[in-house]
C-alpha cells in the first residue's frame, strides 16, 4: 500500500525544526527574488524530488531520452555524484564513470548520440552547453537530473517525483524522516508523478492519492510503474544470455549499491525461487573487501544461480577488479523502464512536445510536426513494450 516503506523517528523531531528553519529561510530568499533563479531561451526540463533515496529519477530521465531523440537535439545535464573530477565536463568515447559518475556514464552508454555532461553548478552548466561557440550550441532541449532543488536555475517545466511507498504527504522532514525540504515544496512543480505504483492500483486509491496530495489547478498528476527488460550481461564476452523467464528456478544473489533496493526485491521475489540480497550504499564504490564478499558468497549458494544486480551499480563494477571467473559468468543487469498508468501515456508525451516544440530555437515544419504528433503516440507502445516484463 502507499507509504508502507515509511519509517519516521520521532525522538528526532526537534532536529527536523531547526533543518526545516533553514530550507525555510533559503526557499524564502529565492521567492521574494533576494537570491535569483535564471531562465534560458533554451527549453529546459527538469527531474527531481524532495526525498533522500530513490524515486526513480533515471528511468524517468530516459523515458524523456527516448521521447525527444529521434526528433530534437537533446542534452542531459547532471551533478556526476561521486565523480572524481569537478570541472564541467562532457562526455565523449574516451570519458571514464570516474569522470562523470555512474548514471551520466550509464546514460551515455544506453544514448550515444545524446549530450551528457556533469558540472555541480547547472547555471554554469547550461551556459557551458549552450555556449554559441560550443560544438553544442544547437541544442534543443536540457534535462536537468536531479535538479527539484537547485533552484538557482528556473525550469521550463519542473517535474517532480513521489515514490508511491514514500509518499511526501505521510513523511516528516530530515533527520526523522527523509523530506529535504517541507511539504510546501512541491507547489514549485509543474508536473507530479507518483513513481512504482502497483500496477494493479485500485480506481479508489487514485481518488485518495489525487485528493490527498492536494495539488493545484495549475498541477498536471501522472502515475507511473517500473517494467524490467530482459537480463543483460554485465561481461558479455564471458557469459551468455538469459531471460527472465528462466530466472524462475534460479538462486538469485541480488547485488544492489542503490537507495531503495526493496521496490527490486519485492518484484523479483515471485518470479524467482530465492533471493540472497546483497546490499550496499547508494552510489557505493566497491573495494576488494567488496569483492571478496561477494566472491564468496556467491561461491556459497546452491546451484542454479546467478547473480542480478542494477545498471547504474553494473556501470561501477566493470571496472572493479578481483571479480572471480564464476561471478563473471553469471553476472546480470537488469534494465528498467517506466510506463504510465490510467491511459496517462499519450498526455504526459504531448505535454513535453508542446512546450520543446513551442521553445525550441529550431522549429519543425507543420509536415514534420504532424508526422511527430503520430509518432508520439506510438513511440513507446510499438517501439518498446514487446521488450518489457510486467510484474504483478
Amino acid at each position: 500500500m502507499e507509504g508502507d516503506f515509511i519509517k519516521i523517528n520521532e525522538w528526532l523531531t526537534p532536529l527536523s525544526w531547526l533543518y526545516g528553519l533553514g530550507v525555510k529561510l533559503r526557499n524564502l530568499l529565492f521567492d521574494m527574488e533576494i537570491r535569483r533563479s535564471q531562465s534560458f531561451k533554451t527549453p529546459v526540463i527538469s527531474i527531481g524530488n524532495i526525498t533522500v533515496g530513490g524515486t526513480g529519477k533515471t528511468p524517468h530521465v530516459e523515458y524523456l531520452v527516448r521521447l525527444l531523440q529521434d526528433r530534437l537535439r537533446v542534452a542531459v545535464l547532471s551533478r556526476g555524484y561521486k565523480r572524481k573530477s569537478h570541472s564541467f565536463i562532457i562526455a565523449d568515447g574516451t570519458t571514464t564513470m570516474s569522470d562523470i559518475g555512474d548514471e551520466p556514464y550509464q546514460m551515455k552508454q544506453k544514448f550515444p548520440k545524446v549530450v551528457v555532461a556533469v558540472d555541480k553548478q547547472r547555471v554554469h552548466g547550461i551556459n557551458r552547453l549552450t555556449d554559441n561557440d560550443s560544438k553544442n550550441s544547437d541544442i534543443d532541449v536540457i534535462l536537468l537530473d536531479d535538479a527539484f532543488q537547485h533552484r538557482q536555475v528556473k525550469p521550463g517545466i519542473n517535474i517532480l517525483l513521489v515514490d508511491y511507498h514514500r509518499l511526501i504527504i505521510y513523511d516528516k522532514l530530515l533527520p526523522a524522516g527523509r523530506l529535504r525540504e517541507p511539504l510546501k515544496g512541491k507547489n514549485r512543480a509543474d508536473i507530479v508523478i507518483i513513481t512504482k505504483c502497483p500496477q494493479n492500483l485500485k480506481p479508489m486509491e487514485f481518488r485518495v492519492i489525487t485528493k490527498a496530495m492536494n495539488l493545484y489547478p495549475y498541477q498536471q498528476l501522472y502515475f507511473s510503474t517500473l517494467e524490467y527488460d530482459q537480463p543483460l550481461p554485465v561481461f558479455p564476452k564471458d557469459s551468455s544470455a538469459t531471460t527472465l523467464s528462466q530466472l524462475k528456478d534460479q538462486n538469485i544473489l541480488l547485488l544492489t549499491g542503490i537507495a531503495s533496493p526493496r521496490q527490486l526485491t519485492k518484484d523479483l521475489t515471485p518470479q524467482v525461487k530465492s533471493i540472497t540480497p546483497l546490499a550496499f550504499g547508494d552510489h557505493h564504490n566497491f573495494t576488494r573487501r567488496d569483492v571478496n564478499r561477494l566472491n564468496s558468497t556467491f561461491a556459497d549458494m546452491p546451484t542454479p544461480k546467478c547473480i542480478i544486480t542494477t545498471e547504474k551499480d553494473a556501470a561501477r563494477l566493470m571496472t572493479t577488479e578481483g571479480i572471480s571467473d564464476e561471478v563473471r559468468r553469471r553476472l546480470y543487469k537488469l534494465p528498467v523502464r517506466i510506463s504510465f498508468l490510467l491511459e496517462q501515456e499519450e498526455a504526459f508525451d504531448q505535454h513535453i512536445i508542446g512546450y520543446v516544440q513551442k521553445n525550441a530555437r529550431r522549429y519543425q515544419t507543420p509536415k514534420a510536426k504532424a508526422k511527430d504528433e503520430s509518432k508520439a503516440k506510438n513511440v513507446h507502445k510499438n517501439s518498446h513494450k514487446p521488450q518489457t516484463i510486467k510484474f504483478k
